[in-house]
């Protein structure tokens, strides 16, 4: 129930507009949110890179509505990826995108993909990818809500023609999610793992949490016994301790695949992890378009709303 609550807050414009208007906002938001602007992620990623950490960075925004501003994102991370170049950070930072903010949407009936928007999508995810492929990184593809799947993991075959390290986000609250992790477990795949953070029917979508628990341990087996590079994202001590002992019970080395937790959560952990060894990413959002990002995080897993409790309370 609190996880449907808080998808349902997620999409409300008046909610979105009392929370950017609440005094405490921009204050708590700097704890899970880098900055507005792409220099304030570099810092950021400069600062989780010297502390023996990887990034992925994200800048925030989805479900374009006019193609100048598709553009615009595309244009956004091109640049962003070539200061990343610049900065020698490539070999620890790489970054994440929304298809829908590349335009996947347009055209289209406002809910679903549309064969323009996935054409215009493609195009602005291609030019991303070839800059990153420039800079000496990589690109991963967001997965957004379950009516974007399949194009999505279209538009990522495509983008593999040219560039095969292009990762992809399957979410294991999707019933569906164990066959597209087998799918996707061959050599020099990069899948990350999460639990999911937008709504779903229940004939797609598992909506409990231990169902979403039990299918995430399912997809986490898929994916380290296959052959790609499994990225873990989750903040579930339980599922971190069984991916750590699944990779040691296949033969796996620390560098073939990776722990990924969002900026501003467990820091410390995160610290942790890293300095036991385990190759740890951090996913670094960016941008004003901060409100629909945070909520769906407090939905993922409703843990993660005490963190956002004890910064509203100082105790962060």
């Amino acid at each position: 129930m609190l996880r449907r609550t808080l998808l349902a807050a997620s999409r409300s414009p008046r909610l979105e507009r009392a929370a950017r208007t609440a005094p405490v906002a921009r204050s708590v938001v700097r704890r899970y949110v880098a900055g507005d602007r792409a220099g304030d992620a570099l810092r950021v990623t400069r600062e989780l890179c010297s502390a023996g950490l990887r990034v992925t960075i994200d800048n925030l925004g989805e479900d374009v509505t006019e193609r100048a501003h598709a553009e615009r994102t595309a244009h956004e991370y091109v640049a962003l990826l070539r200061r990343i170049a610049e900065d020698g950070l490539a070999p620890w930072a790489e970054v994440s995108v929304k298809l829908s903010a590349l335009g996947q949407k347009l055209g289209g009936n406002g809910a679903a993909p549309s064969p323009d928007g996935e054409k215009i999508a493609l195009d602005n995810a291609a030019r991303i990818c070839a800059a990153a492929e420039a800079a000496g990184t990589t690109v991963t593809l967001d997965m957004e809500d379950h009516e974007t799947v399949d194009s999505t993991l279209g538009i990522l075959a495509q983008l593999r023609v040219d560039h095969p390290r292009t990762g992809a986000v399957i979410q294991s609250y999707l019933r569906r999610s164990e066959g597209d992790c087998l799918a996707l477990a061959g050599p020099g795949s990069r899948v990350r793992l999460c639990k999911g953070a937008y709504d779903a029917p229940a004939s797609a979508a598992f909506t409990r949490r231990r169902d979403i628990d039990l299918s995430y341990a399912r997809c986490l087996r898929v994916l380290m016994n296959g052959r790609g590079h499994p990225m873990v994202a989750t903040h579930d001590p339980r599922l971190i301790d069984l991916a750590v002992a699944l990779a040691a019970l296949g033969g796996r080395d620390p560098g073939t695949y990776e722990l990924q937790m969002l900026y501003g959560v467990r820091p410390r952990a995160q610290a942790r992890l890293a300095a036991e060894g385990q190759r740890v990413r951090v996913y670094v959002p960016y941008g004003d378009d901060w409100y629909g990002y945070l909520v769906r995080r407090l939905a993922e897993r409703p843990a993660n709303l005490a963190f956002f409790l004890r910064s509203l309370l100082g105790r962060g």
